[in-house]
């Protein structure tokens, strides 16, 4: 083997092999391409996390009114099974506001957006019927096992807690005086009978 042959040989192993990507891959417009959609896609999903928990005033004001008639509803059921009167007492003080304050804010959705139970969403109303349902079990299973007053008691409190959180969302965004003043009484009533519910002890 002379000396350009050798030098044909050692030419030939060391040449690139050719790569069977698509020229189009490797272009700079194709990656910003890649970059730019995918940027697309993540700017969409966090634009939908951030819009799809945002309720309006009349969906804030409609989810109040279903949990208010919702806890109503299981105080009907477990009241008369509570042992302590002071409890009782307290139970039947919170149903009051329940319904004074539900029958007002029926009044003012019908008045304001001419409301109807057809313009409750079928997940909210699934929504509130699961919350109803969970606290009906655990009061059943409080019930059998005899500490129904010190649960209930326990699970009022927080129902009263999560309506009152609700109330001042609306009141700290509501521009209509007559309702911020109605849902500011109500959420006053409720704060006084929270701490009978919370302070409760049946350790007597």
């Amino acid at each position: 083997m002379d000396g350009q042959e050798y030098l044909n040989q050692i030419s030939g192993e060391v040449r690139p092999v050719k790569s069977n990507k698509p020229k189009f891959l490797s272009s700079p417009f194709f990656k910003l391409g890649i970059v730019a959609v995918v940027g697309l896609i993540l700017i969409m999903i966090l634009g939908a996390a951030l819009g799809g928990g945002k309720e309006g005033a009349k969906e804030k004001n409609i989810r109040l009114l279903l949990k208010m008639n919702s806890v109503s509803e299981v105080i009907s059921e477990y009241q008369t099974n509570v042992k302590s009167s002071d409890l009782r007492s307290s139970s039947a003080s919170f149903s009051g506001v329940l319904a004074n304050t539900s029958r007002e804010l029926t009044e003012y959705l019908t008045q304001k957006y001419n409301f109807s139970e057809k313009q409750v969403t079928e997940k909210m109303q699934s929504e509130i019927d699961a919350g109803r349902d969970e606290l009906i079990s655990e009061l059943f299973e409080a019930k059998i096992n005899g500490i129904l007053d010190r649960i209930y008691a326990h699970k009022m409190a927080y129902e009263i807690s999560v309506l009152m959180n609700d109330m001042a969302e609306i009141i700290n965004s509501t521009n209509d005086k007559a309702h911020e003043e109605f849902l500011t009484t109500a959420y006053n009533s409720l704060k006084t009978i929270y701490e009978k519910f919370n302070n409760f002890s049946d350790a007597r």
